[in-house]
Formats: C-alpha cells, structure tokens, sequence
C-alpha cells in the first residue's frame, strides 16, 4: 500500500496555527477585545496555499494552477457559491425589520421559554426540506438573533441552535448533497441509507432538544414586551420556509423570497425603489468570505491530494484501527479529517469515498451502513469547525445585522452535532448489527 506524503498536510498544520492559534492567544490569552476578528481567514487560507504552492518542486507551477483549478471548478462548489450570493441578496432585502417581524410574530403566539427550542426545530425541518444547512441558516439566523434581542436569550445559545438545527436536515435530507455524494460513492439506495442514519439521528435530536431547554432555563427571561410589528413584512419568510419545507429547489425559494421580499418591503414603506439594488449589493458582498474561503479551501484541497496528503492519513487509519468496528470509526475519522481539511462535508465525502469503499470492503461494512457514517462524521466535523462555512455564514449574518458573536462562542451551544457523534459512537461499539 502506498504510504502517501505526510508533509503534503503540511497546509492544514500552517493554517491552524495562523488562525486558530493566534485568535486564541489574542481573544484569551490577551483579552484583546473581538482579537478573533484580527486574523483575516481570507489571509490565512492564501498563506496555507502559498505554502501549498512551494512543495512539491518536480510540479510546474503552471500544473498547480491547473489542479488548483479543476478543484475549484467542481460542481458542488459552484452550486455552494451561487447559494451563498442568493441568501446574501435575500438578506439585503428583507432585512433587520423582516425579521424582525418574524420573531416578534412567533414570540407573540409561543411562551418565550420555549422560543430556542423552536428554532431548533424550525431549523431541522426547513433544512430536511431544502437539503441545504448553509441557506438554511442564512435564512433562520436573523430570526435567531432578534429572537435573542427581544426575549432576552443569550445569542449564541440562539445561533448555535440554529446552526446545530441546520446540520440535522443536512445529514438526512434526501437531497443534501452529502446524502447524493455518500449513496452515489457507496452504490447504496438512498432510503437504505436514511433508515440507517434516521436510527442514529433521531436520538441526538431529542437528547438537544433537552438540552436546550436546559441551557434556555438558565437564562433569566424578561417579561416581554412585543414591539408593534408589520405582520405583512414576515410573508417573504413564511414562503421560503414553505418552499424549504415543501422540498423545492433551494435556488427558486430564495429567488421567490427576493421577489416577494422586494415588492413587501417597497409596499410597506421599509425601503424605496432607489435603495433596493443597493441593498441586494451590500447582501451579496456580505458573503464576500465565505465564498473566498469556499474558492481557497477546494484549491488547497487539490493541492493537497495531488501530493499525496490524502494517502498518508488513509495509511494511517489502516494501520491503527483493527475489526469491523474499528474500520467504521477509521472510515468516520478519516472523512472528518478530511473535513478539517477542507472545510466542506460535501467535498469531503466525495474525496473520501473511493478509500472509505476500499476500507468497508476490507472489513466487511455494508454500503448502507459505510454511506451513513460518511454523512455522519463530516456533518459531525463541519457542525463544530470554527471555520466551516455554515459557523461563518452565521457569524457573517449577525455582523450585517449589527450583532457581534464570535465562533468560539457559538461552539459550546452546538448540541446536536456533538450529541449526533455520541449515538453514532453508541451504535458502533455496543449496538449489535442486524445480519
């Protein structure tokens, strides 16, 4: 077996010392106020490229250029990108009084003990419908944060229960792309792979919802006071949410939401007619880095496996791990690796697959049962990374809304992907298997 090139990893280990490394020391180790914000993730990426670029001298640069763009260019990214600039738009135009409307509209008919709790399982549904945790949360995290202002909840608690929400529907929809990826990378049905997966799901999801009421109780409720609010203002909510729900494509909802967003906020005097592009601009250009992050992660990731990176972390986990029962954990470990890596489940789960189908071969795991722990472990991995396109698009949603979070304190509210991680552990080791 080939050994692979160990050094190739080399990136990753430059890019979490810059960004992570740093942002600790300065948010806690020197207490510089907001110091997370003073590491550029954008910065940090291009240097883990440039070092990228540096190895491997018997490749032209001119190749790198080429692999580098062929990652870039993959269809799942592309799709990733285009659904970032539509969320943006959607947000320009409806937002802070849409949604505004929305949480007091849902404040004002739900007891406000249980207000985290239904944006959890807001979030979970409109994410099983849509397939998308990114848009989902794009979508649901406004609400979040004036659900927060309004009730008096602590906001990252409200984030982090849409993001953890966000990553349930993710897992299991049937037209996630992880679900199209893992099923199509393993040869399973996909019904096969949802009955596997729902099994290990549904637990995680009750245990966050406990959870989070336990974590809402500690928070001191004020006696609300709903603000006057424009019922008609939360319409471009209700239809996205009807359209995720509903399961329409996620491109025609949020093209539906602007539409409709656009015409209600120029009828209701929340905007005028000369300020409305500028809005759908200043949306878009909000997700200014989460798309460069999605552009420099796919480049370095191809970077990385053409080196031979890949390799070596599958040498590894074939070399430690032993059994059945040690090969799903390796096949976990390996695509949340690979997820660390790249930052994307979807592309992760694609890189994996032709090694986690020669590992579930080798140890005799079932396509189904491969395809789930697959979409399993990179929700699991992509739910919690700081640095993980959904985290950021969350974060990037308060900041345009004049909401000031940082991703370390959103981590420790993600219940449900780290809940999802320990069912997945129970069902692996003391489970019994069906034959």
């Amino acid at each position: 077996m080939h050994k692979g090139n160990p050094k190739a990893l080399l990136p990753i280990g430059v890019f979490l010392v810059i960004y992570l490394g740093l942002g600790i020391l300065f948010e806690y180790g020197m207490n510089i106020p907001m110091g997370f914000y003073n590491i550029p993730i954008v910065v940090a990426f291009l240097i883990a490229l440039l070092v990228a670029c540096l190895q491997n001298r018997a490749v032209s640069f001119e190749k790198k250029l080429d692999i580098m763009g062929q990652g870039v260019g993959d269809k799942n990214i592309i799709t990733m990108i285009l659904i970032f600039m539509a969320a943006g738009i959607f947000v320009g135009v409806v937002g802070r009084s849409s949604a505004n409307s929305v949480a007091y509209f849902l404040l004002s008919i739900i007891p406000a003990r249980f207000a985290v709790v239904v944006l959890f399982i807001v979030s979970a549904f409109v994410s099983l419908a849509m397939g998308t945790s990114v848009g989902t949360i794009t979508l649901i995290t406004p609400i979040a944060l004036s659900v927060a202002a309004a009730s008096g909840f602590s906001l990252p608690l409200c984030v982090g229960s849409v993001v953890a929400g966000a990553m349930f529907g993710d897992n299991l929809s049937f037209i996630s792309d992880t679900t199209i990826a893992a099923c199509n990378g393993q040869g399973c049905a996909m019904q096969d792979k949802f009955r596997e997966n729902f099994l290990i799901a549904l637990p995680a999801a009750f245990a966050s919802i406990v959870v989070i009421l336990i974590n809402s109780t500690s928070d001191s409720v004020a006696t609300m006071v709903i603000p006057e609010y424009n019922l008609v203002q939360v319409i471009p909510y209700v239809l996205v949410l009807a359209g995720g729900i509903i399961g329409m494509n996620v491109f025609l909802v949020l093209i539906m939401g602007i539409v409709t967003g656009s015409v209600i906020m120029l009828l209701t005097g929340a905007t005028v007619w000369t300020d409305l592009l500028s809005q759908m601009g200043a949306g878009a250009s909000g997700m200014f880095e989460t798309t460069m992050v999605a552009i420099l992660v796919s480049a370095l990731c191809a970077l990385i496996r053409i080196y031979g990176g890949f390799d070596a972390l599958l040498h590894f986990i074939k070399r430690i791990f032993r059994g059945r029962k040690g090969g799903q954990l390796g096949i976990g470990l390996l695509v949340g690796a690979m997820d660390i890596a790249t930052a994307n489940n979807t592309v992760a789960i694609v890189m994996a697959n032709p090694i986690a189908k020669e590992m579930a071969e080798e140890y005799g795991i079932s396509p189904k049962k491969t395809a789930s722990i697959l979409d399993i472990f990179s929700c699991v991995f992509q739910g919690v990374i700081p640095y993980g396109a959904q985290m950021l698009v969350a974060i990037s949603a308060a900041q345009e809304l004049g909401y000031a979070v940082t991703a370390f304190e959103i981590m420790p509210f993600l219940t449900y992907p780290l809940l999802l991680l320990v069912s997945t552990l129970v069902f692996i080791f003391f489970v019994p298997e069906k034959k």
